[in-house]
């Protein structure tokens, strides 16, 4: 395409920079457009996993920077039938590793728009309508998972700044700036985001104290209550304790109410780290298996898990918000944002009233940031609350499914029941090893040849010293056959590897 717009209003000259004509901006994007509802209204096409070696992708994207355009069409498909595709299709409704993220067409839309309108929910001078769409939306979700009035907060990259947000603020607020001997517990089953972040704030590694899991893989509150006085008896600072809302590894929920006892007697904060699970608290189910997230001081959860939208969807919620603000709005320098207010003092709180201002880019770490929130608020308001309660309430009868399925099949054995959508079980044909590191390797080997052959997603993980594998079934695209094509999969690769009885 060579055609390029000309200047638009009349008497100006300014060359055509980086601009292309109306014509050729609707031939371009109608053609996208058309592969993007290709890519969507077909997840289950292709395999689920193309795994491409480095050595492919440096030859066919190893290029010096082009110092003149491409037809954009022909840049489109290059990208749709090459370096888009190469990886894990985390939609495909045979994806059930890590926590797939199904994503869906208004928040593809969503980013559209917000790209093309550049708006920025950070200085209210600068995005208005952008904040004002974000602070609706963080309301809604601090509504619909049942956390107490006038709690607030940010949407973020994911659960890893969530996390950080949060126990800064944690650190602020219970430390008075002053880390040293201070002490967070946690469970051994939690998020290495967790670790990451207070790594970042500063804090040595032995100052994150890890809790070994009970016997449900929980945080278990009598060991943790006591290691906490043991600490102070020891001259040393509890200041946090950071709970799991739906460990990766098996969906476990610590015991949110007795934790936060816990936590008020102590004066500790409690975080409660959501990212995997908090959002099943939209179903009446979800509210069931995760009492106490309203406890909680801080929340993360993460939109782009269980409300499916597109990755880079987080969200930290907090029960005071205006603690965030107090954490990281700092003195300004260089322009004067307030500078085309009518009243400056009106900059305040999110949950001051809707006249007041707020500059979002004083309640986290960016400064330029991008609407995440609009991908949630437009698809809440394309589909409506309830379809995603029924979509999260369809991705817990799935793992519920498998389960009975599992149990069902003599060389399949449940090792970890449903848990927000996560089970976890093993192969154990009946000629096959036992328990050990061969039994370990024949779910590994099984693993791999699923992945293998791009019918299936399914991964290992390690609990109590054992490999296992894992099931995540989350996706509102997967199907009971879905599962048991799955199922059989693993059985016949069990089959493959397992020739006859393998000494202990």
């Amino acid at each position: 395409m060579t055609d390029r717009a000309t200047a638009r209003d009349a008497g100006t000259d300014s060359p055509p920079h980086l601009t292309l004509s109306d014509t050729d901006m609707l031939k371009v994007g109608e053609h996208t457009l058309h592969r993007i509802v290709e890519r969507l209204s077909h997840p289950g096409e292709g395999p689920v996993h193309r795994r491409l070696t480095r050595r492919d992708l440096d030859i066919e994207w190893g290029e010096p920077p082009p110092e003149h355009g491409e037809d954009p069409i022909r840049l489109v498909d290059r990208l749709v039938n090459g370096a888009l595709t190469a990886g894990m299709r985390s939609d495909h409704p045979r994806c059930f590793a890590f926590v797939p993220s199904a994503g869906n067409y208004p928040a593809v839309l969503a980013d559209a728009l917000a790209a093309a309108f550049l708006a920025v929910p950070g200085a209210w001078l600068v995005g208005s309508g952008a904040t004002r769409i974000e602070l609706v939306t963080v309301q809604w979700l601090c509504e619909l998972l049942g956390l107490p009035s006038g709690s607030g907060g940010l949407f973020v990259s994911g659960g890893t700044e969530a996390n950080l947000l949060a126990l800064t603020v944690a650190r602020d607020s219970r430390l008075d700036g002053s880390p040293e001997d201070a002490r967070a517990y946690c469970s051994d089953q939690a998020h290495p985001s967790v670790a990451k972040a207070l790594h970042v704030l500063g804090f040595r590694r032995e100052q994150l104290v890890v809790v070994p899991a009970d016997t449900a893989f929980r945080l278990p509150v009598d060991p943790l209550a006591e290691r906490i006085r043991r600490d102070r008896a020891a001259g040393l600072r509890p200041f946090a304790v950071i709970a799991t809302a739906g460990t990766t590894g098996t969906g476990a929920v610590d015991p949110l109410p007795e934790l936060a006892a816990v936590c008020r007697a102590e004066n500790l904060w409690l975080h409660t780290d959501g990212a995997m699970g908090a959002a099943v608290r939209i179903a009446p189910r979800g509210r069931e298996l995760l009492p106490g997230l309203e406890f909680s001081d801080s929340v993360t959860v993460d939109p782009h898990k269980w409300l499916f939208q597109p990755y880079d969807t987080g969200c930290v919620l907090l029960r005071d918000p205006d603690l965030l603000r107090r954490s990281f709005a700092m003195a300004r320098y260089g322009l004067d944002v307030e500078a085309g207010y009518l009243d400056a003092s009106r900059c305040e709180s999110p949950t001051s009233p809707a006249s007041e201002e707020v500059n979002l880019s004083d309640y986290g770490i960016q400064l330029s940031r991008s609407l995440r929130a609009l991908r949630l608020w437009l698809s809440f308001k394309t589909f409506g609350v309830g379809a995603f309660r029924e979509a999260v309430a369809h991705g817990m009868r799935l793992a519920e499914h498998a389960a009975r399925r599992i149990d069902e099949i003599p060389d399949l054995e449940l090792v970890t029941p449903p848990g927000l959508g996560v089970l976890t079980f093993r192969c154990r044909p009946h000629n096959g090893p036992t328990p050990g590191p061969h039994l370990d390797l024949l779910q590994t080997e099984v693993s791999g040849t699923v992945v293998a052959k791009g019918e299936a997603m399914i991964l290992t993980t390690r609990l109590r010293g054992e490999r296992v594998l894992r099931l995540c079934t989350i996706n509102p695209r997967a199907g009971e056959a879905d599962i048991d094509a799955t199922l059989e999969l693993v059985r016949a690769a069990a089959r493959h590897h397992t020739t006859s009885p393998t000494p202990v």
